[in-house]
């Protein structure tokens, strides 16, 4: 044991850092926590691969008897999935991209620019953030009929970027806060202008906070279901949302064949998270304290 240590702390602490009882006990914490929160999501595969006289059934066994990807069959073959997820997809990927370049212009003009009405600015962004998205479906929705935008992709991009660019302008703007002005100002001095300085020496700096960004933009849009619910019509524009209500039925739900869509639609936004996750924890944090 190390003199310098009380005796008290001894147990958790070693001359070198954390001892070994500690560590231990932190990995067997993040254990159980990690399976606590991936037991339920598990359960919805197990379901998904049961053959549907075995839906009712208690066994507890992740990999059922008689296992079956008839329901995946059904979902992609029999019902209009890929079209839900292809719409889905066009319409979120189009928000992350619309989001960003409006929020990152946005955010450089209020945080490298004193202009009137910037400080007003800032607090209506953030108020916003404040209302329930119940409020703004109704003003959404008679903007996007008086741009003749029902029932198309680009009224549901729009109203997607409502939600998205207020809270991305607020992160960037701090993340462009922590980076200096002398780099712009020397490469104006090389003779560059101010967009170019924007796009060749900002944007390449914020890569971790328009990650995160990016990422808020395309969950905001990949699941949301009130704003598609009011805006699309047509059963070929569907979003996945949308579509999951037509597996359920007022006497019967097809629980196989919904647990198989779950898995496929999670898909996606786990492929993100695990791509953008070396940036997360810098993206997210960075932005918050100014130097």
């Amino acid at each position: 044991m190390s003199k310098g240590i009380p005796r008290k702390h001894r147990f958790f602490t070693s001359a070198k850092g954390d001892s070994p009882a500690k560590k231990l006990l932190i990995h067997l914490l993040l254990i159980t926590a990690s399976v606590i929160a991936l037991y339920p999501f598990l359960r919805v595969v197990t379901i998904s691969l049961r053959p549907g006289s075995q839906l009712l059934s208690t066994d507890l066994s992740l990999i059922p008897k008689d296992a079956t990807l008839d329901n995946y069959r059904t979902l992609i073959l029999e019902k209009d999935f890929v079209i839900w997820l292809w719409n889905s997809l066009v319409v979120s990927l189009t928000t992350v991209i619309v989001g960003v370049l409006l929020s990152a212009s946005a955010a450089y003009a209020f945080s490298r620019w004193d202009f009137p009405g910037r400080k007003q600015g800032l607090v209506f962004l953030l108020t916003t953030q404040m209302l329930p998205p119940g409020m703004l479906l109704l003003p959404i929705y008679v903007m996007v009929v008086r741009l003749q935008l029902f029932n198309t992709y680009t009224g549901m991009i729009l109203a997607h970027s409502v939600g998205a660019v207020p809270f991305s302008i607020w992160l960037l703007k701090g993340y462009y806060d922590t980076i200096p002005r002398e780099l712009e100002e020397a490469a104006l001095v090389d003779g560059a202008s101010r967009i170019e300085a924007f796009y060749r020496i900002i944007v390449p700096l914020s890569t971790p906070a328009l990650g995160v960004c990016g990422l808020f933009s395309f969950m905001t849009s990949w699941s949301e279901f009130m704003m598609a619910r009011v805006m699309l019509q047509k059963t070929n524009m569907f979003t996945w949302p949308l579509g999951f209500q037509k597996l359920l039925d007022q006497f019967t739900t097809q629980w196989g064949v919904f647990s198989a869509a779950s898995v496929l639609v999670a898909v996606p936004a786990m492929l993100l998270f695990m791509y953008s996750s070396k940036w997360l924890i810098s993206g997210l944090t960075l932005g918050g304290v100014k130097e």
